[in-house]
């Protein structure tokens, strides 16, 4: 929640006077939990459960990263079991959106030695250009499965906006353009990025970012520009 992007738009909503909701997943952040325990069904349904019960009203759904894979997800599960909250989703915006990283970013390119790591140890410790390892889990990558989507598509009634750097060395571009594919709707897009990297946090990028949430909320609004 305290990341420059999360701060961005925070000072948007309040620029704007708008209404603003951010969170952090169980395990990220300010959030209490271990990122080793949590799985994409976990984070799924409390995206679910706040989005349903603290986030009332015409929403724009801001991800980035595996977030942006959980706003696809959040989306596509509530067009199946409650469609009223749906259709108060406004537009998504996906940063470096990591849709079935977990079979796509993840299993498919690690090595050998790392896919028997996992199968026997139940873990394994990915390098990060960011810090501490990441501790990936069996139980991650298990339950990633369940929630695979780029295979079968996604029909979006909402408008989509992608932003994505070509200098991304976690989620790569070509993932964005999979990504881009497999989105069906009539307002979907995708902005690359020259030289952006997988944060997207210089002050040019956080200017884009804000100006294209701001451009779906005025729509939301009935304000043309």
């Amino acid at each position: 929640m305290q990341g420059s992007k999360a701060e961005a738009l925070a000072g948007l909503a309040r620029d704007t006077r708008r209404p603003g909701f951010r969170f952090d997943y169980s395990g990220h952040g300010a959030s209490g939990g271990e990122f080793t325990g949590g799985t994409i069904s976990a984070w799924l349904g409390q995206s679910l459960h706040l989005f349903t019960r603290k986030a009332p009203g015409r929403r724009i759904v801001v991800g980035s990263s595996m977030g942006g894979w959980l706003a696809l997800l959040l989306y596509r599960e509530l067009r199946i079991r409650n469609p009223r909250a749906a259709d108060r989703i406004a537009g998504l915006v996906l940063i470096a959106p990591a849709a079935d990283m977990t079979a796509d970013l993840m299993w498919d390119m690690f090595t050998d030695q790392a896919r028997m790591d996992i199968l026997s140890a139940g873990m394994w410790q990915r390098p990060s250009l960011y810090g501490e390892p990441y501790v990936i889990t069996r139980r991650l990558i298990d339950d990633g499965r369940k929630h695979l989507m780029l295979k079968d598509g996604l029909d979006v009634a909402c408008p989509v906006r992608i932003l994505q750097g070509d200098a991304d060395p976690d989620v790569p571009a070509a993932h964005a353009v999979k990504v881009f594919g497999a989105l069906r709707g009539a307002d979907v897009t995708l902005s690359l990025i020259k030289g952006g990297d997988h944060r997207l946090s210089t002050p040019g990028n956080l200017t884009l970012l804000r100006e294209t949430v701001l451009r779906l909320a005025e729509r939301a609004d009935g304000i043309t520009i």
